[in-house]
């Protein structure tokens, strides 16, 4: 672990592999040790940076909008001196500010990989994250930690897989309430569709099949708005394939990178 400073903030990051620099951002529900299944396996081949987002490990908060998440990013690949051969991968909320990273500053890197995102959530699913927003702000994490969960993982992988919702929920369970709030407000707010035109970066949005939080057929509708993007479907995995089938997760990533 280290603690890098860009523009007054504390950013936490790691680093490992050697090969061409791939960015890796994590979702909303996890922190970066969300990729320990399959980092191993990407750094035979590549140099990986995984970032812990604002609350997350020793990173500092952010401000109130996806703009500042991208932002973060941008001034992190100039601090870390990346070349501009670097690509990207974020998984659900770090797959939402890939995208906006994109459309800001998508000249300061290579390929995006949108794992997945989409381009706004319908109506009634903003309602959960002023919900987990709200239990956050009045009773801490725990209040969050079954529901992230279910939102993270298919039912049938949960019943089978105790160990792993364990050791998901203890780095949840870390997470600032306050950093975390935040995210589900900006996250209930967000809307790319304006937006996705300007993204010039080669794209491929990935989604499993059994997501329930970003549902294959709206990452389908990202894919089809981003000039020239490839869109993939991972039978059977849900939210964090890189968790439930990190084999599937990375032959697909390969595919599309190599």
């Amino acid at each position: 672990m280290a603690i890098i400073e860009v523009d007054g903030a504390r950013v936490d990051v790691s680093q490992q592999g050697e090969g061409r620099d791939l960015v890796l951002l994590h979702s909303l529900l996890t922190d970066r040790s969300v990729f320990d299944r399959v980092a191993p396996t990407l750094a035979r081949k590549r140099k990986l940076t995984l970032v812990n987002l604002p609350g997350y490990g020793g990173s500092s908060a952010a401000g109130a909008d996806i703009e500042s998440y991208a932002d973060r990013i941008a001034a992190v690949l100039a601090a870390l001196r990346l070349p501009r051969e670097t690509d990207v991968l974020g998984n659900g909320f770090g797959g939402f500010f890939a995208v906006m990273l994109a459309v800001r500053h998508g000249k300061r890197f290579d390929r995006l990989v949108a794992a997945p995102a989409l381009a706004t959530f319908p109506e009634p699913a903003r309602a959960p994250f002023h919900r987990m927003a709200g239990l956050v702000s009045s009773q801490g994490m725990s209040a969050v930690l079954d529901a992230a969960i279910q939102r993270m993982l298919p039912a049938a992988f949960i019943a089978q897989n105790p160990e792993v919702v364990a050791e998901r929920k203890r780095a949840l369970a870390a997470a600032d309430p306050a950093c975390f709030a935040t995210a589900c407000l900006a996250l209930a707010k967000l809307d790319l569709s304006g937006r996705l035109k300007e993204v010039a970066n080669p794209t491929l949005v990935m989604a499993g099949s059994e997501d329930a939080t970003t549902p294959p057929a709206l990452a389908r509708e990202l894919a089809a708005k981003i000039p020239h993007a490839k869109f993939r479907e991972l039978r059977g995995c849900g939210h964090c394939p890189q968790i439930e089938d990190p084999d599937t997760f990375v032959a697909a990533l390969e595919d599309f990178l190599d």
